[in-house]
């Protein structure tokens, strides 16, 4: 596998992970590109936007404006994916105990 199928694999996952923790499991392009930067996934908001139509297409997200900004919704398909229950050819799949982690996480945080 080549370097770049490697990173495309992990940025989708990414992407949905970030979604997973975003207040409505929804971001704008903008924010996924900040929330994946630290993780060594340097993105461009034009790359971000190919791999969103490619989670789109495979029925991961779906794609919508907010007050004119791209935005992306995590499906319940996408979620399941992000948390490891399912598996998509193209999206790396989460290691065991990282689906853990944001359960975890999210319940500490609380309602």
């Amino acid at each position: 596998m080549s370097f770049g199928t490697t990173l495309r694999e992990h940025q989708r996952i990414a992407i949905l992970r970030a979604l997973t923790e975003a207040p409505g499991y929804m971001a704008n392009l903008s924010v996924l590109v900040d929330a994946l930067a630290p993780f060594g996934l340097m993105v461009t908001r034009d790359g971000l936007a190919v791999e969103a139509s490619w989670l789109h297409e495979q029925g991961l997200v779906q794609l919508g404006l907010v007050a004119a900004v791209p935005t992306l919704a995590l499906t319940d398909r996408g979620l399941d994916v992000a948390q490891g229950r399912a598996i998509v050819p193209g999206v790396k799949r989460p290691s065991p105990g990282s689906a853990a982690m944001s359960v975890a996480s999210m319940l500490a945080k609380g309602p």
